[in-house]
């Protein structure tokens, strides 16, 4: 009985991870939606694509809110398109995972950005094919100061870390200036800040 008691209080803060990613997954929607086409990511609020009903917060409730509404706006009944959830979920799937494999850890945090901005370049490459800078900058930077700091939390050696990420980055654009061409899915897979980020370990 106490074996079981811990286990299901094991899963609680897996659970919360989940909650956390479909949270994050809702404004994934919104960056994928709006960054392309120039918009504020922070106004106005989430709205129908089809008559610009603005959310309630009862709408608004991630991967529920759309199986509540039937994937139809409340006000013009317009169907609303399965990804918003199917994202959310995706989200919420990587950030359990990610919890469960490295649990309260820099790692966890560091690993829950990089699927966040992965998942947003793949899903505004898949519609525009394009990458937009002000992802894949910030990516960048990003990658590499993690690298940074998870030397240093780890190992107490900063400096190996730091040297590597910039290799990598390095290298990234290097391959990616060797094809002036490439764009869309084929250049994301050499992105620099990709290959700043750190490897898989414990």
């Amino acid at each position: 009985m106490n074996a079981l008691l811990y286990s299901v209080v094991d899963l609680v803060p897996v659970a919360l991870s989940l909650v956390v990613g479909a949270v994050f997954g809702s404004f994934l929607n919104v960056v994928v939606y709006r960054l392309p086409a120039g918009v504020s990511l922070w106004w106005p609020p989430s709205r129908c694509p089809h008559c610009d009903h603005r959310l309630a917060l009862g709408e608004n409730v991630p991967i529920l809110g759309w199986l509540r509404l039937k994937g139809r706006c409340k006000n013009c009944r317009g169907a609303i398109a399965p990804r918003y959830p199917l994202v959310e979920a995706a989200t919420a799937l990587l950030f359990g995972l990610v919890f469960w494999r490295y649990g309260p850890s820099w790692q966890t945090l560091g690993y829950w950005l990089f699927f966040c901005w992965l998942l947003a370049l793949a899903l505004i490459d898949w519609d525009t094919l394009t990458l937009p800078n002000p992802l894949t900058k910030s990516g960048l930077v990003l990658g590499i100061s993690f690298q940074t700091l998870l030397g240093w939390l780890t190992d107490q050696r900063p400096l190996p870390a730091l040297l590597g990420s910039v290799a990598g980055a390095v290298l990234g654009l290097w391959l990616l200036g060797a094809d002036r061409a490439c764009w869309g899915l084929s250049c994301f897979a050499r992105m620099p800040w990709a290959a700043a980020m750190p490897s898989w370990r414990r």
